[in-house]
């Protein structure tokens, strides 16, 4: 029953790309061009179950894979934007990082992005048993969490997950939005909602792997939630913290005052994006 209930509901045609977001990509493709997320790191480029994925390798030997889901509300974003907090990872922690470019809404809406992070996990599973680590940042934490949620539905080994500023309830009902919303700059309640629009285009924001709030949590692995005290997903963080302790699954949660949202894939010199990044890296040196 439990895993029927998580199963991947059917693709469906999406929307057109409206203006405004259109120009927000020119222009982020014009920054990645630029090299503004570079990181003199070595990476590569590569396939996995038929998902382009931006891979960092540590220096030395690999003692695990962090799987790591950009943000960008869904409908924004690309791995190179994960760049610089993935090069750190791996040459702190000597994993692997892996980055996924999965599809973003309105063309392709709800699951089409997951289904991505579904099909990358399986060729990874399939290819090596190594530990693997989900993690993500904005919606890119809420895509990892729903991965966790199917994972784990079909017995699908995980080592832990890392959620950063996760958005996890797209219903958009969180008093956060109206409590945080003069010291949170990059996300109002609007911006929320026209995002989750163009993300499930007519589906309850309530489907259990949309919005994993709402989802089955039990047999999770071990998590780490880090949140900013004044961003409006702060709530989505600990809400999540304590359906996750509820059902018995070690759970951490990390809220850092003055800490802006998803800081430390924003840039490794913000406020609390160096000790975000050490609690990252601690909780995947205890999970290997």
């Amino acid at each position: 029953m439990r895993s029927r209930r998580l199963a991947l509901p059917g693709e469906r045609p999406g929307r057109t790309v409206p203006p405004e977001l259109a120009a927000r990509r020119r222009l982020l493709r014009e920054a990645v061009d630029a090299g503004t997320w570079g990181t003199g790191a070595p990476s590569s480029s590569d396939v996995i179950g038929g998902v382009r994925v931006l891979r960092f390798a540590p220096s030395g030997p690999t003692r695990g894979r962090v799987l790591h889901f950009h943000g960008g509300a869904f409908r924004l974003g690309c791995p190179e934007m994960s760049g610089p907090f993935a090069a750190a990872l791996a040459a702190r922690c000597g994993v692997e990082v892996l980055c996924p470019a999965y599809r973003l809404a309105p063309e392709y809406p709800f699951p089409a992005g997951l289904a991505d992070a579904v099909a990358v996990l399986s060729d990874l599973r399939r290819r090596s048993d190594a530990p693997v680590i989900l993690s993500g940042d904005s919606a890119g934490g809420g895509l990892a969490a729903s991965l966790a949620a199917h994972a784990v539905a079909k017995s699908v080994s995980l080592s832990g997950l890392v959620l950063l500023s996760a958005w996890l309830d797209l219903t958009v009902t969180s008093p956060g939005y109206q409590a945080n919303a003069a010291t949170d700059p990059l996300f109002s309640r609007a911006a929320a909602q026209d995002a989750a629009d163009l993300y499930l285009q007519g589906l309850s924001p309530q489907h259990p792997l949309a919005s994993p709030l709402f989802g089955p949590v039990r047999g999770f692995p071990p998590t780490l939630i880090s949140i900013g005290e004044g961003e409006v997903l702060a709530e989505d963080g600990r809400r999540f913290c304590r359906r996750l302790r509820a059902a018995g699954v070690p759970a951490t949660l990390r809220a850092i005052a003055g800490m802006e949202h998803v800081a430390v894939t924003r840039g490794l010199e913000l406020p609390g994006a160096a000790e975000t990044l050490a609690g990252v890296a601690d909780f995947i040196d205890g999970r290997l």
